[in-house]
C-alpha cells in the first residue's frame, strides 16, 4: 500500500453507511470513491447526497471496481456474510459493520477465507478505536483484579414491523444491534466467558425487545449486561477492580468521558471531546494496518470477533431454554 488516501467502496446505503462516509471526511487516511447498492436508484441518491463520484447498481460491481482499495460492508446484518465474502473473493480488504455476522459459523468462515487469501478483515466495532477506550485499556491493569463489568445499551423505537430492528428477516432485535456493544466491551476487559446466563423479553414481532445477560469467568469475575429496544437507558459502563473502578459516561460506546475512582484517595476525571461521530477512528485503523501490510488489527482481533459471535450464540441459546 502507498501513503495515498485509501479509496473506500461502501456496500449499502443505510444510516450507518452515511455516517461513515461523513466521518471519513474528517480524516486524511481515506476518501469514499464509490458506493454500491442492490438498486441503481438507491446508489445514485446516496452518491448525489454525499458527493461520491462512482455509483454501482449491484454489490458485485462495487466489489470488482478496480478503483476501490477497500470495502466497507454496511448492509443489514443477515447480508454481512455473503457481502463480505463477495468482497474478499474479489481480492479486496474488508471492514464489516457490527455485528460481524449472524453467528459464529459465518464469522469463522469469513476469517478463514481472509487468512487463506492473505487479505485484511476487521469488524467495525468502532468503539474499540475511540480515544477514551484506548485510554481505558491502558488503565485497566491499575484497577487491581477486575471483579465486575457492567454495561447497558437501551434505546426507544416506535413499534413499526417494517423497521429493521423489529424485522426478523433483517436481523432485528435488541441483542444483535444494541447488545453487541456491552458484550464486546466485556470481552475487551475480561475475554470470553466460561458461563453464560440470559433472559429475553420478545417484541411484538418475535425478536428480542430486551435481553439481560450474566457472564461468569474463570477468574471469578462477572459481567452484568443489558440491552433494550423499549426505553432509553443510561447507556453507561463500569469496570470494577479490587483497587479502583472506572465509570464511563453514557453513551459509553461513543466518544465519552470517564472517571477513575480508587478504593482510597482522590478520583481522577478524564474528559474527551471528539470531532464527528467517532467512526473516523476505525477508518484510520484500517489505513494504518494496510499501510503496514497487516491483515488484522490487534485492537479488534479476528479471533476475538469469532469469540464474541460465539458468546452471542450462547446468549441466544440461553434465552430459548
Amino acid at each position: 500500500m502507498t501513503n495515498a488516501p485509501l479509496r473506500w467502496g461502501i456496500m449499502g446505503t443505510g444510516g450507518i453507511a452515511g455516517a461513515f462516509a461523513r466521518d471519513l471526511r474528517l480524516t486524511e487516511s481515506g476518501v469514499v470513491a464509490a458506493v454500491g447498492s442492490r438498486s441503481a436508484g438507491s446508489a445514485e441518491k446516496f452518491a448525489d447526497e454525499l458527493g461520491i463520484p462512482t455509483r454501482h447498481g449491484s454489490y458485485e460491481a462495487l466489489a470488482n471496481d478496480p478503483d476501490v482499495d477497500v470495502v466497507y460492508v454496511a448492509t443489514p446484518h443477515p447480508m454481512h456474510h455473503a457481502n463480505a465474502r463477495l468482497a474478499l473473493e474479489a481480492g479486496k480488504p474488508v471492514l464489516v459493520e457490527k455485528p460481524f455476522t449472524m453467528n459464529a459459523v459465518e464469522a469463522r468462515d469469513l476469517v478463514d477465507l481472509a487468512r487463506a487469501r492473505n487479505l485484511f478483515l476487521m469488524e467495525a466495532m468502532w468503539t474499540r478505536f475511540l480515544p477514551h477506550v484506548r485510554h481505558i485499556r491502558e488503565l485497566v491493569p491499575r484497577l487491581g483484579d477486575v471483579v465486575t463489568v457492567a454495561a447497558d445499551h437501551g434505546q426507544w423505537f416506535a413499534e413499526d414491523p417494517a423497521f429493521r430492528l423489529f424485522a426478523p428477516e433483517l436481523g432485528g432485535g435488541a441483542l444483535l444491534d444494541l447488545g453487541i456493544y456491552p458484550v464486546s466491551f466485556a470481552s475487551m476487559v475480561l475475554g470470553p466467558p466460561e458461563r453464560v446466563a440470559a433472559m429475553a423479553t420478545p417484541a411484538f414481532t418475535g425478536v428480542d425487545a430486551q435481553t439481560s445477560m450474566l457472564f461468569g469467568y474463570a477468574s471469578g469475575a462477572q459481567a452484568v449486561l443489558t440491552c433494550t429496544l423499549s426505553a432509553v437507558s443510561p447507556t453507561t459502563a463500569t469496570i470494577v477492580g479490587t483497587d479502583a473502578r472506572i465509570e464511563v459516561d453514557g453513551p459509553f460506546y461513543a466518544p465519552a468521558s470517564f472517571t477513575v475512582i480508587p478504593r482510597e484517595g482522590e478520583r481522577s476525571r478524564f474528559e474527551y471531546v471528539d470531532e464527528g461521530l467517532g467512526l473516523r477512528h476505525e477508518a484510520d485503523e484500517v489505513a494504518l494496518r494496510l499501510a503496514a501490510g497487516e491483515i488484522e488489527s490487534p485492537l479488534m482481533p479476528l479471533d476475538e470477533t469469532v469469540s464474541i459471535m460465539t458468546t452471542m450464540d450462547e446468549v441466544l441459546a440461553a434465552t430459548r431454554t
